[in-house]
């Protein structure tokens, strides 16, 4: 099986490269942020897929390894990824779409509610491209009121080559 790079794929290209993070994630309301850093190194593979490797301290799991990994399938029309996370045994599976300005791509997922871990809970997680040297990922939980609520939102910023 043989498959040449798509125009969609090029989206991933902006990805590439090493990035340092700051992030904020409000788990319960009305608590203060919790603050994370840390650095990801996105390489391409073959043109069809990117992977993130990103390590960084997370609050109340210290020191993480997440990997993340986008393509496009050609026959579906979709974006599709994983995400995993050495603090955590869930494997996030993701659909998305762009969106017609081609900076946000928006993932869709299903994993553990955040206030009881034994039901399962829609997702929503963005990547915006703000410039050549910055972009966001933004997570959001879909709650029981049908309400999306921001949780996480992380900064990253292209390393200087």
């Amino acid at each position: 099986m043989h498959c040449e790079p798509q125009q969609e794929h090029a989206w991933f290209r902006q990805l590439v490269g090493e990035w340092t993070f700051e992030a904020e994630a409000f788990m319960k309301p009305g608590d203060p942020p919790m603050k994370s850093t840390g650095r990801e190194s996105v390489r391409s593979i073959g043109g069809i897929w990117v992977v993130g490797e990103g390590k960084g301290v997370m609050p109340g799991a210290g020191e993480a390894t997440m990997i993340l990994t986008l393509g496009y399938e050609p026959r579906t029309g979709r974006y599709q990824g994983t995400w995993i996370g050495s603090m955590m045994t869930q494997l996030w599976v993701y659909d998305g779409e762009l969106d017609a300005s081609g900076k946000v791509l928006t993932l869709n997922t299903r994993g553990p509610h955040m206030s009881d871990p034994d039901r399962q809970a829609n997702y929503r997680e963005t990547i915006e491209i703000k410039s050549r040297d910055h972009r966001t990922f933004s997570s959001a939980m879909q709650g029981d009121d049908g309400e999306w609520i921001t949780f996480m939102t992380a900064h990253y910023r292209r390393v200087a080559d």
